[in-house]
């Protein structure tokens, strides 16, 4: 988001009152998300690693390497299934669809641009940015889908 609003030469108080908004946010939400774990994981104690590595049968204990490089391709592949699946998906619709459907008169934008925002890649940032740019989605459309986009970590912890 950051490179494509410097790269389109973006106003410096537009690209300054959005990373305020992600940071405070991003500040709430991250205390309260870390208040409702602790919350649930009151009783029990913190996973250790070789629980996480039986849950997911990487053989850590048989060499780091080959079970980093094994959570590197199924990321890999996951990132590059989704992203074909965006690509054929925007071929389908058509980018001037898109667009209507986010434009800023519509009440489905913000949800739809969190929808976006929820595929795990920065195309979808960079789609949601240059269409701000563009003033076709509004500044709430924009948040609601960048937030998303960097709490799909998040969707992980929980």
């Amino acid at each position: 988001m950051l490179a494509i609003l410097i790269s389109e030469s973006a106003p410096i108080d537009t690209i300054i009152k959005i990373l305020v908004v992600k940071f405070i946010l991003g500040m709430i939400y991250g205390f309260v998300i870390d208040f409702i774990l602790k919350m649930k994981n009151k009783n029990k104690q913190e996973e250790k690693i070789i629980d996480i590595c039986e849950e997911e049968h990487c053989h850590c204990e048989k060499g780091i390497l080959k079970s980093a490089l094994k959570h590197t391709i199924n990321i890999f592949l996951y990132i590059f299934v989704l992203t074909l699946i965006l690509n054929i998906v925007v071929e389908i619709i058509g980018e001037e669809t898109l667009s209507n459907i986010l434009s800023k008169g519509s009440i489905f934008a913000p949800i739809l641009a969190s929808f976006i925002g929820l595929i795990p890649n920065c195309a979808s940032s960079v789609i949601i940015t240059e269409l701000y740019l563009s003033n076709i989605v509004s500044f709430g459309s924009l948040i609601a889908g960048l937030l998303v986009n960097s709490g799909t970590r998040i969707i992980n912890a929980i």
